[in-house]
């Protein structure tokens, strides 16, 4: 191989590893909610960098099988959770 094609593949590795870091030490909180809505009931899991957005994430993101259209998912996901447990990492 060529020596700038060497470079430039160090470079994409590095660049790769960065952004994989950087996001995942970003989350530093996971949670899991359960909701019901429409007579359905979901879970689901999600990690933030604190408790109240992992937790608005896992409540929306179990909102989405039980609800069809914008109006139904804003609904759902004022919702309270049925269950919710959130840890620290």
């Amino acid at each position: 191989m060529k020596r700038g094609t060497i470079i430039g593949l160090v470079i994409a590795v590095a660049f790769g590893g960065l952004l994989l870091y950087s996001t995942l030490s970003a989350q530093r909180v996971d949670c899991e909610a359960c909701v019901e809505f429409g007579g359905k009931r979901n879970c689901a899991k999600a990690s933030a960098v604190d408790e109240t957005e992992a937790l608005k994430t896992a409540v929306s993101t179990a909102c989405g099988p039980l609800t069809q259209g914008m109006a139904e998912s804003i609904a759902c996901s004022n919702t309270p959770p049925v269950t919710r447990q959130c840890s620290a990492r």
